[in-house]
């Protein structure tokens, strides 16, 4: 009986644990595919305006325009995954703390 008991309280850290990398990994999915579909969006606009170009200081302005928010979509998308990656790290050390105890 004695060893159920000390095998109990291991056996619950491994299924939270394993719960809160779940949920993380479901996470880190759907933030790939809104990354993703932000970025398909993105290019399919940018496409669309570089239709309407008719010299080449437009085209030299567009894509200096294009690029710059292009780089801040991916900033903002790094940003987000960091987010996501110290929340999980976050949780998982609280988890992990309250076995310790």
């Amino acid at each position: 009986m004695t060893n159920n008991i000390d095998l109990q309280k291991p056996l619950e850290a491994v299924k939270t644990l394993m719960t809160l990398q779940a949920a993380t990994v479901s996470k880190s999915v759907e933030l790939q595919k809104q990354s993703g579909e932000e970025l398909a969006s993105f290019f399919k606009a940018e496409v669309e305006k570089a239709k309407e170009l008719k010299t080449p200081e437009d085209v030299v302005k567009f894509n200096v325009e294009a690029n710059k928010n292009l780089f801040e979509i991916l900033k903002a998308q790094g940003e987000a995954f960091t987010a996501l990656a110290t929340e999980a790290s976050q949780n998982a050390m609280n988890e992990i703390q309250k076995m310790a105890k």
